[in-house]
């Protein structure tokens, strides 16, 4: 008998039938500037009108070990929520408005329902960002993950016009810095938080701690990375200067990188102003320092903005839905950290 590439692992008709999964659910985000749909080899899309010299943007990133928990929960519903989020917020401090996004699926065995699964949820991230899904890529690759095992990566485009491209270079010593809260972990410190909870504390994927307040240990390392998306759109018409979306590196690396080469400023934070996600409380009571939680996780700050003095309060008020609040100031840099607790 023939061999045939399905005795070597790789489902074909598999594969097409996800892709007729998948077509409504990139129909769901379409934007006028898209041209044509999913089933090309390449996605075709305009820039908006309006813009007089745009500039395009683009980030790409992946989810880390948050996959470990979704695929050891079956749970795979919000995890390409998860997936937008970490590359659409990475391109929104720029300044810019999401156009499109695109996603790699690669995994030992295609499981359609997974799959389809967790690209419906790239597709609610999709629509909360405001972008397109045009496209992606599935890859069945048996000789190089396990079984049903799975990994994502993402791909975003956005467009800004050249002269409100962020971050400004006017910062200065008395800006005010304003936080949005996140949803608890986001996307980032997954390898420690997993030690810490499922190793050091042995606790199961459906316990129940008391700090907590009801929901599980799965629900809390699954808790869905929130996309800005809505806030940024609400920051257009203000004078916001810069801002920095809280992942790897977490509250100590993140925050610095808004200053490109300048040396003479930090950005002082003032814990006290916040509060830090329960997860991240029960990892910290573990025995985890505050320096290694503050360079490991956002600490319940999902993105900062920073905005002149006079715009702080109207600033406020508009992100109130996004419940923003004054959380530290820019201050000259004494020979400190450029990211540093007050």
């Amino acid at each position: 008998m023939a061999l045939t590439y399905k005795d070597a692992g790789v489902d074909i008709d598999a594969g097409e039938a996800l892709v007729d999964r998948i077509k409504p659910l990139a129909k769901s985000t379409m934007r006028p500037e898209v041209l044509g749909g999913i089933g090309g080899f390449a996605a075709l899309c305009r820039i908006p009108k309006g813009y007089r010299e745009p500039v395009l943007v683009s980030g790409t990133d992946g989810v880390g070990t948050k996959l470990k928990t979704a695929l050891a929960a079956g749970r795979h519903d919000t995890i390409g929520i998860d997936l937008v989020a970490m590359c659409v917020n990475d391109v929104l401090v720029t300044g810019a408005e999401p156009l499109f996004f695109l996603d790699y699926f690669a995994t030992g065995a295609l499981d359609v329902a997974t799959a389809a699964s967790v690209i419906a949820g790239i597709a609610e991230g999709c629509r909360q960002a405001g972008c397109a899904l045009v496209g992606g890529e599935t890859a069945e690759l048996p000789g190089l993950y396990q079984g049903h095992d799975y990994d994502l990566a993402g791909f975003s485009v956005g467009v800004v016009e050249a002269d409100q491209i962020r971050p400004t270079r006017d910062l200065a010593a008395g800006d005010i810095v304003i936080g949005l809260p996140s949803s608890g972990l986001h996307s980032n410190g997954h390898s420690l938080a997993r030690k810490v909870v499922l190793e050091t504390l042995a606790l199961p994927l459906d316990a129940r701690p008391a700090v907590f307040g009801g929901t599980s240990v799965a629900d809390e390392l699954l808790r869905p990375t929130i996309i800005y998306a809505e806030a940024f759109r609400a920051l257009k018409a203000l004078p916001w200067k810069a801002a920095a979306h809280i992942t790897g590196g977490g509250l100590v690396d993140n925050p610095p990188r808004i200053f490109g080469d300048a040396a003479d400023l930090a950005v002082e934070l003032d814990p006290t102003t916040w509060t830090v996600p329960p997860i991240m409380q029960l990892v910290a009571s573990a025995g985890v320092e505050p320096g290694e939680m503050a360079r490991t996780f956002n600490l319940g700050l999902g993105m900062i903005i920073v905005v002149p003095p006079a715009a702080a309060d109207a600033t406020v008020a508009a992100l109130a839905g996004s419940r923003a609040r004054m959380v530290g100031r820019i201050a000259a840099r004494a020979g400190g950290e450029p990211s540093r607790m007050i």
